[in-house]
């Protein structure tokens, strides 16, 4: 059977953990009062050991003590007592206070413990007291948001279906404009013709508009038709989060600022049936956070409330009292628990999702608010292990066929090493990223990190650390074997052009996996990954989320993956694998600058987020950020360019640009990333608030960050001169300890993210709502 404070830490929810019951804290208490008792009980042992000619005198007392502890008739020991205090407001608050009605020697423990158990009710209170106020609020704006949107849809549809039978004059017109620096929101001007029908039209939607709230700026001065009604404005708060809403974003605020000319309108687009659906689509979204927070905050309540009823047994069969129905009773009359409003709002919440989003259909509905979890399949646990058993016998006998084979001799090494190594030490770097997710995946399991909120996965087709094991051993055998095969098929004297097109199969194979349409093979993980990966490319057109600069992140520690990558698509392309002659792709011009644009690409990409971060959220770190990122592109050209043309002079640029960068990159890594190296914290040097118990895995942490980040000076200095079988080793050697290196930073990394949400007690993503009325903007 699991103990109860297990299953709770399993249970809870990882941003308000603080704000739940302090389990463990409470059965220290308990474990107090009985140590406690335990000592009484041998102090009244002690008193009858011996004759003396007191015994007689403690034998009575004690008989004493018992028969008025049995005649009271009260086993009880405390009354709780109603208290109705006033509040801040003049506010009548009703409360509960406890009085002890025995009190022993050994019942100072009794005391601490109750003090103590007040002090966790009242802070249970007081959260779900401030969360489901805001719940609430958020229902009431929601269903606000609901009813103009459903107000909106008929009219708008009626006037389309009218518009598209006459060809009248009159339209809708739509403009965007920027008030505020960000601009995350495109704004509509419909101004309706003269005509009667469109002045019945422009009443329809104004009177949808006005019942919800949605009121006129400056109606008694602002400009009005010839019929006299004035031109209504409304905004619709859509975030740029694609390219064409961000160019028109930023289009219409350098419009506004270098014309400067408010009055001026440029005719756009009408409110069309994309722009209703696209707010139709933010609705739904907000609706199934608010449902996800109310589910939340139902389990908060529910787990408390066992926390209770568990400590009061506990302390009832230490104390032999039965104080528990007493003070469960103040406990179930408290707020959180007597409270029925989230479980209304929930209701509520259900209805009008399955109305408005689901055609009335309840199972449809459902799917969207509480979508089912994957259970953990033994079979994938099979497979990892069958995958990682082959790929161990399969390197193996490569291992054992390349010594006798003789692949890596002088005479056959350039060969080998050209056609073989860039394709399948691609392969080897991809799948070691992939087992060190894993293992990230892994250890946020195991520490309680809420990584699939971070990073706004879907908990039904997240990746789990299983799964990511699955991948990446099953890449390994596939990668061995084409291996194994290409050697054999070597040994046995076949033509060189025919055999080295088995690397390129390889390659094409698995970039048909990633792209294929089918359901099979992690299919939401493939497409998400390759949204994620043009979300990047196409910076800074798309809003950056979380998710996104963490994989711009990752592509920064994968240059030499990047590179191999150019080198298999010129080889492959230029027909090298048939002729043998890699000068093309070696030493031509386009390949010599194309090492340039692949080296510096993550670095711009993730300087590109940077940029649209500090322009949506005007925060100057994100340009310090920037700054980090283009100090790493100029230290990466320096090197690119000392490896190229030796010389004293590129030398010491390269080894001053990389320093520079590598001092800014530690910085960052521990002061922003994980949040460390604060002198003023109470666990010296690092941070208040840590999920490791051991603090010397912070401080080796550290040292390990340190060291991995500056094994650059090895492709700098050239401490050792070795062939070229040990250079490329050395190579792939420097590569995967940067991929180790990113692994180990991106559990410190979000580790932080955790705490700044556990913090904030963010536990449910803030959707934007689309309908908003431009008074509120000031």
């Amino acid at each position: 059977m699991v103990k109860f404070s297990k299953e709770l830490e399993a249970q809870l929810i990882p941003e308000w953990k603080d704000a739940f019951v302090n389990y463990w804290i409470l059965k220290k208490h308990v474990k107090n009062v009985k140590l406690s008792r335990k000592s009484h009980l041998v102090q009244d042992k002690t008193c009858g050991i011996g004759r003396s000619i007191f015994n007689p005198i403690c034998i009575f007392a004690n008989k004493i003590s018992q028969t008025v502890h049995n005649a009271r008739g009260d086993p009880d020991l405390f009354q709780v007592k109603r208290k109705i205090s006033q509040g801040e407001e003049g506010v009548e608050e009703e409360g509960y206070e406890k009085e002890l009605l025995q009190l022993f020697s050994e019942e100072d423990e009794i005391q601490l413990f109750f003090e103590r158990l007040d002090e966790e009710l009242e802070k249970v209170n007081k959260f779900y007291e401030a969360r489901e106020t805001e719940f609430l609020e958020r229902g009431e704006l929601l269903n606000k948001q609901l009813q103009i949107l459903v107000d909106l849809k008929p009219v708008l549809s009626d006037r389309r279906r009218k518009l598209s039978s006459r060809s009248s004059s009159g339209f809708l017109s739509r403009s965007y404009s920027s008030s505020t620096r960000n601009s995350d929101f495109s704004e509509t001007q419909s101004e309706f013709s003269d005509t009667p029908t469109e002045t019945s039209q422009t009443d329809d939607v104004i009177a949808a508009l006005e019942k919800n709230g949605i009121n006129f700026i400056n109606s008694a001065t602002r400009s009005k038709t010839k019929m006299g009604k004035p031109k209504m404005t409304m905004r619709i708060n859509i975030p740029a989060t694609t390219p064409a809403r961000t160019i028109a974003a930023v289009s219409s605020m350098l419009w506004e600022d270098l014309v400067n000319n408010p009055k001026k309108e440029s005719p756009g687009d009408c409110i069309n049936r994309k722009k209703i659906q696209c707010a139709e689509k933010m609705i739904r979204g907000a609706f199934v956070e608010l449902y996800r927070g109310l589910g939340l905050l139902k389990r908060y309540s529910s787990l408390n409330m066992m926390a209770f009823i568990k400590i009061l047994k506990k302390f009832d069969k230490v104390s032999n009292q039965q104080t528990s129905a007493s003070y469960l009773k103040m406990v179930k009359e408290s707020h959180f628990i007597s409270s029925d409003k989230v479980v209304r709002l929930m209701d509520e919440v259900e209805s009008l999702f399955t109305q408005h989003f689901a055609n009335n259909d309840r199972k449809k509905a459902m799917k969207f608010l509480r979508p089912q979890q994957n259970k953990d399949s033994h079979m994938v646990t099979f497979f990892v292990g069958l995958f990682t058993g082959s790929f161990v016998t399969l390197f193996t006998v490569y291992a054992i066929l390349a010594h006798i084979s003789g692949m890596f001799s002088p005479r056959s090494e350039k060969d080998y090493m050209e056609t073989v190594y860039p394709v399948f030490s691609m392969f080897a770097l991809l799948s070691l990223h992939l087992f060190m997710y894993g293992c990230n995946l892994f250890l946020w399991k195991s520490t309680r990190i809420n990584h699939n909120f971070i990073f706004e996965f879907q908990p039904n087709t997240a990746l789990k650390y299983r799964d990511a094991f699955l991948i990446c051993t099953s890449l390994m055998t596939a990668v061995v074997t084409a291996l194994v095969i290409h050697l054999i098929l070597l040994s046995n004297n076949l033509p060189p052009t025919q055999v080295d097109a088995i690397p390129g199969v390889l390659l094409l194979l698995s970039l048909a996996l990633l792209i294929c349409p089918l359901n099979i093979f992690y299919r939401p993980t493939r497409y998400n990954f390759l949204k994620v990966m043009r979300n990047i490319i196409c910076s800074p057109f798309y809003k950056v989320l979380m998710v996104d600069f963490f994989m711009a992140d990752q592509l920064t520690s994968q240059i030499p993956l990047l590179r191999h990558m150019e080198s298999t698509a010129c080889y492959f392309i230029a027909g090298s694998f048939k002729t043998h002659r890699y000068a093309t792709c070696k030493s031509g011009k386009m390949y010599r600058e194309l090492a340039y644009v692949i080296s510096f690409a993550p670095y711009y990409w993730r300087a590109m987020q940077c940029a649209r971060r500090w322009f949506d959220e005007c925060d100057v770190n994100h340009l310090a950020n920037l700054g980090k990122y283009v100090s790493a592109m100029v230290a990466a050209g320096a090197r690119i360019t000392y490896a190229r043309n030796p010389s004293d002079f590129w030398m010491i640029i390269a080894l001053v640009t990389s320093l520079v960068a590598t001092v800014y990159q530690l910085y960052w890594d521990f002061v922003k990333d994980w949040g460390l190296l604060n002198p003023k914290s109470r666990n010296p040097w690092l941070r208040d608030n840590l999920i490791l118990r051991n603090k010397c895995i912070y401080y080796i942490s550290i040292a390990f960050n340190l060291v991995l980040r500056v094994a650059w000076v090895e492709t700098v200095m050239h401490f050792n001169n070795v062939g070229i079988f040990e250079s490329r080793m050395l190579d792939f050697l420097l590569a995967s300890l940067e991929v180790i290196r990113r692994g180990h930073w991106n559990y410190y990394r979000l580790e932080n993210e955790h705490l700044n949400n556990a913090g904030k007690f963010r536990a449910v993503k803030t959707v934007p709502l689309p309908f908003r009325d431009i008074d509120s903007d000031g």
